[in-house]
């Protein structure tokens, strides 16, 4: 047997508006500075006092008694609107100061494009000349005067010449960030404006990749200088930043020989590592500059053990120029230009390496961005969940993502190690044998008494699959890729018993997924949260203990509006807010290799509704996607870690790589659903096995609700089998159909059921009515299946059902009837 339900008018939870009434002002009254000042402590602790509040106040402060309460209530009624006009103004103020600062650099920038105009107006005259003057048997000769040559590395072996090298660096940085140096041109989908990061550009035809950006911030130059220059809290890829040497310059300045790690993007390329010379001074007007530049030279390198997981890339001219700003703040400028040695990858991941674009968007606008983000924190503009302290949450993401590139990377003088393998190169086992993990709040206890972590890691290319869409998809549907008993077996490693293997003690996922929001960064680019998975017992005696799961969790790039380099999703399980022990981190990492050209992204939603988009509707979509996404290329990197003691080491190894690659089978089914090139579901194409067709079933949903309640469903309803399922999808009130044959199973839900338990087509499965249903929903529904038998359709009263994602939402009104097959048989 197979129902249909109808749900209309469903709403989230949450609560009316209150209108204010007109406020009456009383007869004048002049207030001694005695009342004024008992008022405003009053006013201090409570800006809107009760009625009752105000008649206390009376009683209590013998000075107000000549006030009559009505004059009270005007009081507090002006003292909150001068207060509401002093918050305004102030931020008028600043949008002002902002506006007046952007100007500044508007007009600046302008003047450098202007310069760069007439220098090319000049360079294209002097090729005309030559032109003319050249024999066409001589014509590659002009192709020698416009090659830049490159400059050789410096060679810091001689001391008394660092100076000399920084002074260069400082005239080449500064030519850079204000000059013509470059030929800078505006980075595709990045505006500049007051709300904006800033005026960001990157390089055209110039050595290696290069990009510049310029913005305001609410800081002092000092404070912008000092973040900048700890490389390593700001940008997620900077494994370690060390300062080997540092002697005074002119002018208070400093000059440093800095070594630098960055960690592998992917497990299919190796890390980088730079060798520089940083010189930090002050300029004339009061700007702080710090540039730097490569030397030649192994100074500083890696030690012998990792050195094999090390490419040497060059840093050329680069580096911070802050001015302090009229009315508080700075304007910064960043300058990041680096030659990557893309030789050294394979030649798919070449555009990781090539792209200024790349460049941009994990360096120069990412620390821009860590500014801004700092001076809101520090002026109290950002209030976040649990009473946590913004820098404690920061350091928190740091963490997951430190945790994660780690695991990535694998890097030797951690302690990582590969382990052999069962043959098939897919997945890659190494082992940490030195990274212990404490358990709960005793700082003794840690598992692998010996032990330590495993890591499977698996690479693969995803061709015309939206990264933001993929990793939306696998934070809210975690039930499509995860398994429960191996969430459960690394949460049992933050316990003081010993943790073991999942499967001896198995437990059932109940489906219900509760997301805690704690943090985001400005943009929303990052979202740290707290994830709790339900879990069900599978015993009466494991009934009274709690299966709840939590897991810290780290979002990048899911934004509609994301422009990021990279898409992430890193979880680690906690037991309570960690300490300073590293997290076991795991997740995945989506990088596109072919960045779109209009810097926007993929606006489809996760119910995978393309899917239903049939006839011209679905090549419509299609076509429209074609541009951006059918033949986007990305590079998709699974990493999961993996806690052991040293006898189950061989065991846990081959559970992990058998879990990876379970990973990899879900993954590439989600990808072929959300993919546009496979976005249209033909009519012949059945939803789920065993059950009808989808256009098929959409006729008969409409031809059982016409029998059995005497109207029609649809406006349309003698269309063709594909136009009702165009229909039917579209329509306004959400529709599930559930199949009762074995037990309750939801087979379809047209885009407004999808958007109402917010789940998608391919995780409906996993929706059950008891789960979506309270008590008296339950109720209600059960009550009347012998009435649904007998009349064919019920009305249910309105109620509350529950979504997938753990979130009440209320209906008015449902209805249900049965579906009836061909010759009126029940389906």
């Amino acid at each position: 047997m197979a129902a249909a339900v109808a749900m209309r008018g469903g709403s989230s939870d949450g609560g009316g508006f209150d209108k204010i009434s007109g406020m009456d002002s009383g007869k004048y009254v002049r207030y001694t500075p005695e009342q004024v000042e008992a008022l405003e402590r009053v006013y201090a602790d409570c800006p809107k006092p009760t009625s009752s509040r105000r008649q206390q106040l009376l009683r209590e402060c013998p000075i107000l008694a000549n006030i009559e309460p009505k004059q009270i209530k005007v009081w507090f009624q002006n003292r909150r609107c001068r207060d509401k006009q002093r918050k305004e103004s102030s931020r008028l103020q600043a949008v002002n100061r902002k506006l007046t600062a952007m100007n500044k650099l508007l007009m600046e920038e302008n003047e450098r494009l202007q310069k760069q105009v007439s220098q090319l107006v000049h360079e294209n005259a002097h090729m005309r000349q030559q032109l003319q003057n050249t024999p066409l048997a001589n014509d590659t000769s002009c192709e020698s005067n416009v090659t830049t040559p490159q400059n050789p590395l410096r060679d810091a072996s001689n001391p008394s010449g660092l100076l000399s090298i920084a002074e260069e660096t400082l005239t080449e940085f500064l030519s850079k960030a204000t000059g013509t140096a470059i030929d800078w041109v505006q980075m595709p989908g990045m505006k500049p404006g007051p709300d904006s990061v800033g005026i960001v550009a990157i390089s055209h035809g110039c050595r290696g990749v290069a990009a510049r950006a310029c913005g305001l911030v609410n800081l002092e130059p000092t404070k912008v200088v000092e973040i900048l220059k700890d490389r390593p809290s700001w940008f997620r890829d900077c494994r370690n930043l060390e300062v080997f040497t540092m002697f005074p310059a002119g002018n208070g300045g400093t000059v440093e020989l800095v070594y630098t790690q960055l960690y592998a993007p992917t497990t299919l390329v190796p890390a980088r590592d730079f060798w520089t010379l940083r010189y930090t001074t002050t300029m004339e007007d009061g700007s702080l500059v710090v540039c730097e530049r490569s030397l030649s030279g192994s100074g500083g390198g890696p030690t012998a053990a990792s050195a094999q997981q090390y490419v040497r890339a060059e840093m050329l001219p680069s580096g911070y120029l802050v001015r302090p700003c009229d009315g508080g703040g700075s304007i910064v400028h960043i300058v990041d230009h680096l030659d990557l040695e893309a030789w050294s990858v394979p030649e798919v991941l070449r555009p990781l390496y090539e792209s200024s674009r790349v460049v941009a968007q994990k360096m120069t606008t990412a620390a821009l961005r860590h500014i801004r983000q700092i001076a809101q924190e520090t002026s109290g503009e950002v209030v976040y969940a649990l009473g946590k302290q913004p820098a404690v949450l920061r350091t928190f993401s740091q963490r997951l993502s430190r945790g994660f590139n780690d695991a990535i990377s694998g890097f030797n003088d951690d302690g990582w190690s590969i382990m052999g393998g069962d043959g098939v190169e897919d997945v890659v086992i190494a082992c940490n044998s030195t990274k212990k993990i404490r358990t709960g709040s005793n700082a003794g206890i840690a598992i692998g008494a010996p032990g330590g972590i495993i890591c499977a890691k698996a690479s693969m290319l995803l061709q015309s699959v939206p990264p933001a869409v993929l990793v939306r998809f696998l934070r809210e549907h975690r039930s499509e890729w995860a398994d429960y008993n191996i969430d459960a077996y690394l949460a049992s490693a933050l316990k003081t018993s010993a943790c073991s293997l999942p499967g001896l003690r198995p437990m059932r996922f109940s489906g219900s997924q509760i997301i805690i929001p704690l943090a985001h960064t400005v943009e929303n680019e990052e979202i740290l949260e707290v994830v709790r998975l339900e879990g069900q017992p599978l015993t009466h005696d494991e009934a009274l203990l709690s299966r709840d799961i939590h897991l810290l969790q780290l979002c990048t790039g899911i934004d509609e509006k994301s422009v990021g380099s990279s898409f992430q999703l890193v979880f680690a399980p906690i037991d309570d807010f960690p300490d300073e022990t590293p997290l076991i981190s795991s997740g995945f990492r989506v990088i596109p290799l072919d960045m779109k050209t209009d810097g926007t992204s993929s606006g489809r939603t996760l119910d995978l509704a393309s899917s239903l988009e049939v006839g011209s509707a679905t090549t419509q979509a299609s076509g429209d996607a074609s541009a951006d996404d059918s033949n986007l290329r990305s590079v998709l990197t699974i990493t999961f870690q993996f806690p052991y003691e040293l006898h189950l080491q061989d065991s846990v190894a081959a559970m992990a790589r058998q879990y990876v690659r379970s990973i990899v089978s879900a993954v590439q089914r989600v990808s072929m659903a959300i993919s546009p090139s496979q976005s249209g579901l033909n009519a012949g194409q059945r939803i789920i096995s065993g059950f009808p067709e989808a256009a098929t079933l959409a006729r008969w949903v409409c031809q059982s609700y016409h029998y059995h309640l005497g109207v029609e469903l649809l406006s349309q309803s003698d269309g063709d089998a594909e136009q009702l399922l165009k229909m039917l999808w579209h329509y306004q009130d959400a529709i599930l159909c559930c199949s009762f044959k074995e037990k309750p199973v939801f087979t379809f839900a047209n885009k407004a059921g999808l958007d109402m338990l917010e789940t998608s087509l391919v995780a409906l499965q996993d929706l059950t009515l008891d789960r979506i249903f309270d008590e008296s929903g339950k109720e209600a529904l059960f009550s009347n299946i012998p009435k649904l038998m007998e009349q064919g359709h019920v009305y249910l009263p309105s109620g509350v059902c529950m979504s997938g994602m753990g979130r009440h939402v209320s209906f008015d009104q449902a209805v249900a009837w049965k579906v009836l097959g061909e010759d009126s048989n029940l389906t």
